[in-house]
């Protein structure tokens, strides 16, 4: 016997003041209603209700069982109906893995907002630019930066598409000229980003020219690259997403602004699973939020 289910008839047999009254109110028949109730008394071993065709009233039992089952009933629904705003409210902890350029350069233009937003979401955020198991690693998403990406069991939303730009600091320009021509290159410090591809620039008109950059400063660490280009070093290549604030506040300048570089795929990836929890949900739209904007602020 399914005691709740029972419990509900009962309590709605007492409020219906009648057995097809309650069948009506539940849905069900005169006779399911009549069999839980049985079952009900046989396994409490007593009689709740005097009935029979004239006459409706509880027996002594049945009036302290039905306090008690109005009672507990009333906290099985207020317990449910907690469970399901907790379920669609954003909060808890939130385990994010982000490459380092997102974690050190565009951290502070997204993660105030977004605090500020969800106060009740505990973000740890893990920094790292190799690809990390989310099923065993236990994270809720990852942000990652790519060419397309290959067919994976996970989910994966495209935030942003960002193009690559070439900048230096005003200092480095003033010290050794800007760059008019894409030939003019090999005769300047190019910052070197350990492991990376040529830089493939690419011009309104015209074939795209294969530059390979060689300069004297070689570095693995995208925060030193971006300190190294800020303090005039050289040339770097950055996607528009990270230095966009730099160059609006003139801290940086765009190299070669009529050529286009290869470009780069921002994605959210999560574990397929049936129902997203809300945490994730919001943190994957605000951040496709926050690269539309970006975008658009950037034409």
């Amino acid at each position: 016997m399914n005691q709740l289910l029972a419990m509900r008839a009962f309590r709605c047999i007492v409020e219906c003041r009648g057995f097809s009254a309650a069948a009506e109110r539940l849905d069900t028949t005169h006779s399911t209603i009549s069999r839980q109730l049985q079952q009900l008394e046989t396994d409490l071993g007593t009689r709740l209700i005097n009935r029979n065709t004239r006459r409706f009233s509880l027996t002594a039992a049945g009036e302290t069982y039905y306090a008690a089952a109005v009672d507990i009933l009333d906290r099985v629904e207020q317990a449910a109906l907690a469970v399901a705003e907790d379920a669609q409210r954003p909060a808890g902890l939130l385990r994010i893995s982000v490459p380092m350029v997102i974690g050190t350069l565009e951290l502070a233009s997204w993660l105030p907002a977004f605090q500020q937003r969800y106060p009740q979401i505990h973000i740890d955020l893990s920094c790292s630019d190799r690809f990390v198991d989310l099923v065993t690693e236990g994270f809720d998403v990852a942000l990652r930066i790519s060419g397309p990406l290959a067919d994976s069991s996970l989910v994966a939303r495209q935030l942003t598409v960002s193009e690559q730009v070439l900048v230096a600091s005003p200092g480095y320009v003033a010290r050794h000229g800007l760059v008019r021509q894409v030939d003019e290159l090999p005769a300047h410090q190019m910052l070197c980003f350990a492991g990376a591809e040529e830089w493939l620039l690419t011009p309104l008109r015209g074939e795209p020219v294969r530059i390979a950059p060689r300069g004297r400063f070689t570095v693995n660490s995208i925060t030193s690259l971006h300190a190294a280009a800020l303090a005039g070093v050289g040339i770097a290549a950055f996607t528009r997403a990270t230095v966009q604030s730099d160059l609006a506040q003139g801290h940086l300048v765009h190299i070669l602004p009529s050529y286009t570089l290869a470009q780069r795929h921002y994605y959210a990836l999560y574990p397929q699973t049936r129902h997203l929890a809300p945490k994730v949900r919001v943190f994957v739209d605000f951040m496709a939020e926050h690269y539309r904007a970006l975008s658009a602020n950037a034409r």
